[in-house]
């Protein structure tokens, strides 16, 4: 099993930039596939990017492509998630997820962190 634990989340004016991290721990982090995913109140879980264990490729929904970058260092078990042009929409809280099997089903993702909150003021 990976472990996770996010942290970077915080208050941030619209046009800003925040860059979370996921420190992982477990044998599987480097062969296991990694996403973010936001919740906003009221709203469902959304599958925001991922990046396959080797870094190789990623994966951005439409809501954030261009504007978030996400990365990986596997030597440090961490994942990054670089958020730039924060808008006001943006505001949710932050998961950061594993997945041993599937890229691309969000399904497949598994969360074990507690989450880290973002909020863009208008």
């Amino acid at each position: 099993q990976v472990q996770l634990a996010e942290s970077g989340g915080g208050l941030v004016q619209a046009g800003g930039s925040l860059r979370l991290s996921c420190a992982a721990s477990g044998r599987t982090f480097s062969s296991s596939h990694m996403g973010w995913f936001r919740q906003a109140p009221g709203k469902e879980r959304e599958f925001v990017a991922a990046i396959s264990w080797g870094g190789g490729r990623t994966y951005y929904s439409d809501s954030v492509k261009g504007r978030f970058t996400i990365s990986r260092d596997n030597a440090k078990y961490t994942v990054f998630l670089q958020m730039n042009s924060l808008k006001p929409e943006d505001t949710a809280v932050y998961y950061c997820a594993s997945s041993g099997g599937s890229f691309l089903g969000s399904h497949s993702y598994t969360y074990r962190g507690q989450g880290t909150q973002v909020t863009v003021s208008s």
